[in-house]
Order: structure tokens, then C-alpha cells, then sequence
């Protein structure tokens, strides 16, 4: 019987080893990155061209090769980091494994410029797939110059499940940004389709934040550091009031590597412990410095997993840490007490009802806990609906919702509620927060929130596929300011944007424009609007696999749908519910939150233990 196992060749095995250490575009840049920083180069330019499908190129002004370790750097396994078993215990250099020369040469059609400073002439290496093409001197200047063409070519596979130009180059731009933040004694500067992205001078680490993230930002953040125990941080963190809604903007370097760690996160996050709203997270850039014995970073081809020595020790350091800079800073909230002679009592129940006023004072007796509300005829104050995107005639009365092109008006399912009941059933706005309906069967609650926000997406997906699209102009255009990276995703979403609303144009690599907003957002949102969106948008874009203009409808629709908290009047609430039941889907929002639950009588019946 013939033997079945044999050896793979070497060009099987590499572009397999290839597929761990170069995952997309941004994967090579790293690499070269990090190749460049421990060849002690003091500038690194990016250049890239159709988000590094079609060229990426990395330049730098380091110590250079000699033609023989030129040649020698294309081999799996070559490099001058390690040599002994120790030195691997021990890693103060960036890259180690000698994998990602021999990787990229492996999926992609390469070329190595390089001088040493001491010699006269350069050394060109072309590699095609592994296969060494061209290896020749040449002129060149002192330093490294590695051009990437067609990266993935020969792995097909690969490079189809590479993903939108926009989400590729936000990728290479984070890359390039950590760089950035974990070196600011170097010029780094990127160029995507020969647009200059970013041109950075070396600075001190507060000037490079402010240079990364904006004025505005940095105004918000603080620098910190602390040591203990041979554990030392030091970094920025963001105010409450600069909170994020991702955590997109949260930055970690171990021994000045990029790293991620869920249980550092984690502990920074404790240390705000009641600093920030539900759903928003810190801004923060931490620089953590252990002795490398007391770490392993060779745990992932990536190297941006690491494992501890002692994780619990690393953990309550940093805790401690940040949590003495907040309390150093005054931003740790001291405890107030209500006026109990204004508040006596539970008065968690409020509760808004047609021609009533809001209960929940029971010092003043069962009456006195309504406040009044605007009748059907009074004008429309909803925060986040404008008239023009509620159903009010001139006087404020609701008008008959239109039909959509299903019987009943509603196409996600049964319809809990009649066109009669919808016009004149009582109703009632809870906590601000819910729709209380009384129907002819039971109750039915409606989450505000959830209801408009499945409105406002789908009236935005709709908007993708009409020629003219409904804005309101800015008497005062909004200036916003923004990393180069935000701007540059901005530039590729206009379209889209403009779709639903928005006029935007980048003025600059830090700044955004925006002379019209949709109508459908609140007055006095109009500067703060596209930020959340972005933010949500990111948000998505690591969670879920979704095109870009179904992320930016769902990122809309949330930022500008009504939130929890803001009284609606009653015609507010009926013309919700109308539009509510146009929708295609009205029983769940865009992220999948049921947006109505029914009590029938028999439910009620069942909870009060009756019988009949």
C-alpha cells in the first residue's frame, strides 16, 4: 500500500503561512511598518493606491540592507531580531519571526529598494509570488523602499472576500495611525489614490493626539501616567463628556506595540464607573511598559494578543491608575441628595395622558400627578420629528396616514391595531419612554425610540433609490472637526449621505462641512448629527457584515430617531404610530429590539387572577 503522507512545496506551504501573518492590505502595511521602526528609520511614508489592491508602498529612511540580506530577508524564518531561545524570552524589537517579507512575496508581485548608509550603491529585488525575478544593484537613497502590486493575485479566494475600497483604506489608515500615536518622534505621512491623508512632523505625544484626533478632542482628553511594582502607564484619557459610542477610539501599546487586551479594556472601563451613560465608552490611549520577560507577545501571527505573567496584577494596576487620574482630575461625581420636601416619597411613576397632567408627586394627592399636554390641536413639538416628517395639516390635526401598497397598511405582519383605534383610542406616553395604547383587546406598549428609529431606516433605505432627496439648508454651515482617518470615510460615504439628506463636502484632512442636514433631524443636532453617525457606522463596521448603505441607513436612524426621555404631544404619538405601521417590518428596530409588546385581556385577566 503506497504511503498517503508527503511534504507540502514550499510554494504550497508559504502562500498557507502567507493566508495567517497577511490577512488584507493592512496586514502588510504593519509588517512593513514594523520592519521599518526597528531598522531605527526616523520618516515612514505609506503610499497606496485602490485601498493596496493595486499598489501599496512603504519608504523609509532606516539603516537599509546589504545586497546579501536583501536577498536573504525574502526566506521564511531570516531575521535579525532573535538567534537564541533567550533572546525570544526577551523581545524588545517590533517583528521577530522573520514570516512577513517571505508572506507578502508569497500572495503578491514585490519589489525591495534598499542603501545602506555607508554604501554608494542600492539593491533592487523583485520577487513574483515567492519567485525571485530580478536581483541586480541600483540607485537609491539610504533606507528601505518596499512596493506591493497586486497583493493576493495568485490566491484568488483571498482576494474576493477583501471588502469595500472604504472599509480597506480604514483599515491601513488605523494601522498607520497607531504608528503614529505609539512613535511620535517620527514623520509619518500616508497618500491614498495621490491624495496626501496625513503628514505628520515629529512631535511631543500631546501634539500628536491633537494632530490625529482634532483640537476639539484633545481639549477633552488629560495626560496621566503612574508606577508600581516594576508596571508603568501613561497615556490620555478622555473626559465623561467626550465618551464614545463605540469603542473604536480606544488605544493600547504594550513596550510601544499596538496590542489588544479585553481585560485592560475591561479595567479601564471599571475606572469610569459611573462617569458615563449607558452605551458610551472612554476615549483613552495607554502606553504600558513591563519588563518583556513578564509577557509573552508571540501568542498570535499578528502579534497583537499577549498574555501576562500576571494577569490580575496588570489588571488592578491599571484600575487603580486611572481611576486615581480621574480623582486627580476632579471627575469623580460626588453624592447629592434630593429636597425631600419637594420629593417625598417614590416618585418613579410619571406618566403622560391625553387632557391630564403628569402624575407623580403623591405629597399633592392622586391628582396633581398629571401635568397637561398639548391637545391634537396645538403645533408639533416633537424633539426629532419636524412637521415635515409627521402627517400635521396647517391647524395640527393628524391627517389619514397613506396606504402603503399592501392591504391593511402594514406588511411585516398582523396588524394590532385598526385605523379607528389608531385616530381615537386613549393613549398615553410612559416615562417619556413608551406608547401606551387601550385597545378594544387588551394594551399594546410601543418603544418611542425603537418605533421611529425603524421608521426613519427604512424611510432612509428608500431614499438610496430616488434622483432627489429632501434637505434642509443651513443658514450657518456646522465645521466639524475630525481625524484624517473620519475624513477620508466621510469622502467615500458623500453619496450615500447625500442620499438621505446630508450636503457635506472635507474641507482640508481634518475638517468637515456640513451646509444641510436631513429633515428628520432635531434642531439644534444639526453639528453633532454626523459625528454619532460615524461612530455607529465604525460600530458596525467590525460587528457586521452589512453594505455600507444599509450600515449608514441603520447608523442614521438610531442618532436620529426620538430618544428616551423626550415628551411627545398627543398627535406626536398618533402620527408616530401611523408611519409605524407603513413600515415593512414594524415589529423590530434596525439592531433587532422588539419595538411593540401586547397584553391582551386574557394576559391581564391571568396576572390579577381572574376568572371572568
Amino acid at each position: 500500500m503506497a504511503d498517503r503522507i508527503s511534504i507540502l512545496s514550499p510554494t504550497l506551504a508559504n502562500k498557507i503561512a502567507a493566508g495567517e501573518v497577511i490577512q488584507r492590505p493592512a496586514s502588510a502595511v504593519k509588517e512593513l511598518l514594523e520592519n521599518a521602526i526597528d531598522a531605527h528609520a526616523s520618516a515612514l511614508s505609506v503610499i497606496v493606491k485602490d485601498a493596496g489592491n493595486t499598489l501599496l508602498q512603504v519608504i523609509d529612511d532606516g539603516d537599509g540592507m546589504t545586497p546579501g540580506d536583501a536577498l536573504l530577508a525574502f526566506e521564511r524564518h531570516a531575521t535579525s531580531k532573535i538567534s537564541t531561545y533567550d533572546d525570544l524570552l526577551n523581545i524588545r524589537t517590533l517583528g521577530f519571526r522573520g514570516e512577513a517579507l517571505a508572506s507578502i512575496a508569497a500572495v503578491a508581485q514585490v519589489e525591495l529598494r534598499t542603501r545602506r548608509a555607508e554604501t554608494e550603491t542600492g539593491t533592487k529585488v523583485r520577487i513574483n509570488g515567492g519567485d525571485v525575478a530580478e536581483n541586480e544593484p541600483c540607485a537609491a537613497p539610504k533606507g528601505t523602499s518596499v512596493t506591493i502590486k497586486n497583493l493576493f493575485y495568485n490566491t484568488p479566494a483571498r482576494r474576493k472576500f477583501l471588502k469595500s475600497a472604504a472599509t480597506e483604506f480604514k483599515h491601513i489608515y488605523d494601522v498607520v495611525q497607531r504608528v503614529a500615536l505609539a512613535h511620535p518622534d517620527l514623520a509619518v505621512s500616508i497618500r491614498s489614490n495621490d491624495e496626501l491623508i496625513l503628514d505628520l512632523r515629529p512631535a511631543d505625544p500631546g501634539r500628536r493626539v491633537a494632530d490625529l484626533f482634532g483640537e476639539k478632542l484633545s481639549s477633552g482628553v488629560f495626560s496621566f501616567n503612574d508606577e508600581a511594582g516594576g508596571i508603568s502607564v501613561s497615556g490620555f484619557l478622555g473626559k465623561p463628556d467626550f465618551a464614545r459610542k463605540s469603542r473604536t477610539e480606544q488605544y493600547l501599546f504594550l513596550n510601544a506595540r499596538p496590542v489588544v487586551s479585553r481585560s485592560i479594556q475591561h479595567a479601564v472601563f471599571q475606572a469610569y464607573e459611573h462617569l458615563l451613560e449607558k452605551g458610551s465608552f472612554p476615549f483613552f490611549v495607554l502606553f504600558l511598559t513591563i519588563d518583556p520577560r513578564k509577557v509573552d507577545v508571540n501568542v498570535h501571527p499578528a502579534k497583537m494578543e499577549v498574555k501576562f505573567e500576571d494577569d490580575s496584577a496588570v489588571y488592578r494596576f491599571v484600575l487603580s491608575a486611572v481611576r486615581s487620574a480621574l480623582s486627580a482630575h476632579n471627575l469623580v461625581p460626588a453624592l447629592g441628595l434630593r429636597d425631600q420636601s419637594a420629593h417625598s416619597g417614590d416618585a418613579s411613576l410619571r406618566f403622560r395622558a391625553p387632557g391630564g397632567v403628569e402624575r407623580g408627586d403623591r405629597g399633592s394627592g392622586w391628582d396633581a400627578l398629571f401635568r397637561p399636554m398639548p391637545g391634537p390641536g396645538e403645533a408639533p413639538s416633537v424633539p426629532g420629528m419636524t412637521t415635515a416628517s409627521l402627517p400635521f395639516t396647517p391647524a395640527g390635526q393628524v391627517r389619514e396616514p397613506a396606504r402603503s401598497s399592501a392591504e391593511g397598511g402594514v406588511r411585516g405582519g398582523s396588524m394590532p391595531l385598526s385605523e379607528e383605534e389608531r385616530r381615537s383610542a386613549p393613549i398615553w406616553q410612559v416615562h417619556n419612554k413608551y406608547i401606551l395604547f387601550a385597545t378594544g383587546q387588551g394594551l399594546l406598549l410601543i418603544d418611542q425610540h425603537a418605533a421611529h428609529e425603524r421608521v426613519l431606516y427604512e424611510r432612509a433605505v428608500g431614499t438610496f433609490a430616488q434622483t432627489q432627496n429632501k434637505s434642509q439648508q443651513l443658514l450657518f454651515p456646522h465645521s466639524i472637526e475630525c481625524s484624517a482617518g473620519d475624513a477620508a470615510l466621510i469622502q467615500q460615504l458623500i453619496p450615500d449621505l447625500e442620499s438621505i439628506g446630508f450636503s457635506v463636502r472635507v474641507f482640508g484632512k481634518n475638517a468637515v462641512i456640513v451646509d444641510g442636514v436631513p429633515l428628520d433631524v432635531k434642531p439644534g443636532e444639526e453639528g453633532s448629527i454626523l459625528p454619532r453617525i460615524l461612530d455607529l457606522y465604525k460600530e458596525d463596521d467590525q460587528s457586521l457584515q452589512l453594505q455600507p448603505r444599509e450600515k449608514l441607513a441603520k447608523s442614521y436612524s438610531c442618532r436620529a430617531a426620538v430618544k428616551a426621555g423626550d415628551p411627545l404631544s398627543e398627535a406626536e404619538m398618533r402620527a408616530l404610530i401611523g408611519h409605524l405601521f407603513e413600515t415593512e417590518i414594524p415589529f423590530v428596530c434596525p439592531h433587532g429590539r422588539p419595538v411593540m409588546i401586547t397584553l391582551s385581556l386574557s394576559d391581564l385577566d391571568r396576572r390579577f387572577g381572574r376568572t371572568s
